[in-house]
Formats: C-alpha cells, structure tokens, sequence
C-alpha cells in the first residue's frame, strides 16, 4: 500500500511497454493512414479506408466536402516530415478546425486500434489469470503496491494517496487494474471497477479514447479493443489540445492542485516535452518532493539537462531529491516498491 502521497506521471514509454504506439510512432501511423491519393487504387489500406469513411461523415457533419477534409488530412501529412509527435502538429494548426477534426479523429482511430492489438486482453484467458500474462509490466507491480498488506475490509483506501497524470489517450490504467484488485481481495469484477473508478484518482490532460462501458459519466464510451465504435467522431471531439487544456482554469488548478500536494514524484517513460513540461510545472514545487525519472535510452547530456530542467521548473534546491534512473517503467516499480510503499 502507498502510504505517502505519490503521483506517478506516466509518459508513452510506459505504454510502450504494452506495445502501445510512441509518439514517432504514432505520427508516422497516420501520415500513412492519410495518404488519400491511394483511395480506391490497388495500394490503399484498410486504415486509409477506415479514415477516408470518418473523414466524410465528419464533413457532412460541418457542412464541407470530403476533398476539404482530405486536404486538412494532407497538411498533417505535410507537417510530419518535420513534426515528432501529432500533438504537437495539432498545436501548430490550431488555427485550422478542418486540421483539429482530421488530427483527432486519426488520433481515436489508431489508439483505439492499439488497444485491440495489445497483449492486454479485454479478458483473462482463464479467471486464474490477468488480462496482461507475467509480471514484468508495470501494471503488474502497481496493482501489486497497491493493494499489499490492506485488508479486505479497507480495500476502498488502497488508492488514498496516488494520484496518477497520464499523457497518453488509452484507458490501460483504468481497464487493467480492477482485475487485479478483483484477485487480490476475492472481489467480483463489477465490485472491483466500482472501487477504481470511484477511488482511483487519474488525469489524462489531453484526454483518452472514451469512457469504459462500466465507468460512471455522460461522455461518450468505447470497450477495450473495440477498434470502430459508433462513439468515434462524440471520442475525437472530447480529446484536447495542449492550448484548450492551457485556457481551462479548471483543469490547472486541478493539476498543480495534484504535483503541489504529492510528496513523492515519479515520471514513467515520460519524455519531457516542452508543453508538458509546462502544464506539470507551472509552479514551484514548494513540498519538495522527492523526484524520480524512470527511462530508457537518455544520453548523459540529456540526463544533465532533465535534471536541470526539474530543478529549475519545480524549484528544488537540493540535488539529491531528483534521480534520473535508467530504466523501464516496471523494473522502476519493482526495484522501488518497499520505498514507494513507506
């Protein structure tokens, strides 16, 4: 159980880790999606299929033709020669709702396919059995942290002091963890998501491929692995951009209300882009917060210079609050869980 106030900020190389799509990744995705000029050739593929039949739903929706929609689709392609992450190409074309649309749409389409093709299941293969087989995911050792050591009849305290900031768009977190918390206590399933989603405090600021069918709310809803849900185009509108979230006062206060009060920071394959970097940090971290990057592949320089970025956004003086560790999401979770426990 996690008995001091924690926050783990989870980045795309933590999905990775569940062979979900990086943002490169992701973006060379739907530049290939929107080559529109192999539509109807021998050449075209099914997802270009897939988009050109969103893409001309939403233009009748707008009162504008497919070409339109194809052409917004066109700039992105244009952009991602030089762009590295859809996100922020959608920043740059902030100007253009056409641009918005199409961005959004690709961007459900293929998180949403990513979700169907992972090896995290939508069930278990038998009921001894977790959605996700083996423990080296990080899912595995934070549904172990959690629940370790609380009793059955305590089991809705076990998220009391975690908070979680999530960038990436798939509901990973949200559909994985109540099976374990289901294992743990020998609760049903339904009484599990219950627990989760009422207790489990979980941000995604740029927003996630919809609600889970059994998760409370009005929004639009879509179950894991359903790769084209009749919600699609109701999904794409709820996503954000990094300016909309910066123009909700709401949804900052909200934020530095969760990295002002958590005493422990833990940043999972999260790779530091600017923009993110902003919303995180917008303030001074005055709890000084015992701070932890878990990644893989950073140079030397780059290790050097995310330290100086924490120590500089967040305000900490004292060096030794900040590790940059060179590792994996789950091996971060394993090798710190009697610290992250404590």
């Amino acid at each position: 159980m996690i008995r001091t106030k924690t926050c783990l900020v989870v980045g795309a190389g933590a999905s990775g880790e569940i062979a979900m799509p990086d943002g490169r990744e992701m973006l060379g995705k739907i530049a290939q999606g929107m080559d529109f000029s192999r539509l109807g050739s021998g050449l075209q593929t099914k997802d270009i299929q897939v988009l050109a039949k969103h893409y001309g739903k939403a233009a009748a929706r707008l009162g504008k033709g497919e070409g339109d929609m194809h052409k917004a689709g066109q700039a992105i392609r244009t952009s991602a020669r030089i762009g590295h992450s859809i996100d922020a190409i959608l920043e740059q074309h902030g100007h253009d709702p056409l641009v918005q649309t199409a961005g959004k749409i690709a961007i459900a389409h293929y998180i949403l396919q990513a979700e169907a093709l992972s090896p995290l299941a939508r069930e278990p293969r038998t009921p001894a059995e977790l959605p996700l087989r083996g423990e080296e995911n990080w899912l595995f050792q934070l549904g172990r942290l959690v629940t370790a050591g609380v009793p059955r009849a305590k089991a809705d305290q076990c998220f009391d002091k975690l908070s979680i900031i999530c960038f990436n768009y798939d509901r990973a977190i949200q559909h994985y963890l109540p099976f374990i918390v289901a294992m743990a206590f020998g609760m049903a399933l339904s009484e599990a998501r219950q627990l989760v989603d009422e207790k489990l405090n979980i941000v995604h600021p740029y927003g996630k491929v919809g609600r889970l069918p059994w998760q409370a709310g009005d929004g639009p809803d879509a179950d894991w692995g359903s790769e084209e849900p009749a919600s699609i185009h109701a999904i794409a509108q709820d996503l954000q951009t990094f300016t909309q979230r910066q123009e909700s006062r709401q949804f900052l206060t909200q934020l530095q209300s969760i990295m002002g009060s958590a005493k422990r920071l833990a940043f999972l394959g999260f790779g530091f882009d600017p923009q993110n970097v902003e919303l995180l940090l917008a303030n001074d971290l005055n709890q000084e917060p015992d701070i932890f990057v878990a990644t893989t592949g950073l140079s030397e320089p780059s290790k050097a210079a995310v330290r100086r970025m924490l120590r500089r956004r967040a305000g900490i003086e004292d060096d030794a609050l900040v590790s940059v560790l060179d590792m994996r999401a789950f091996q971060f979770m394993r090798d710190y869980s009697l610290f992250l426990e404590s």
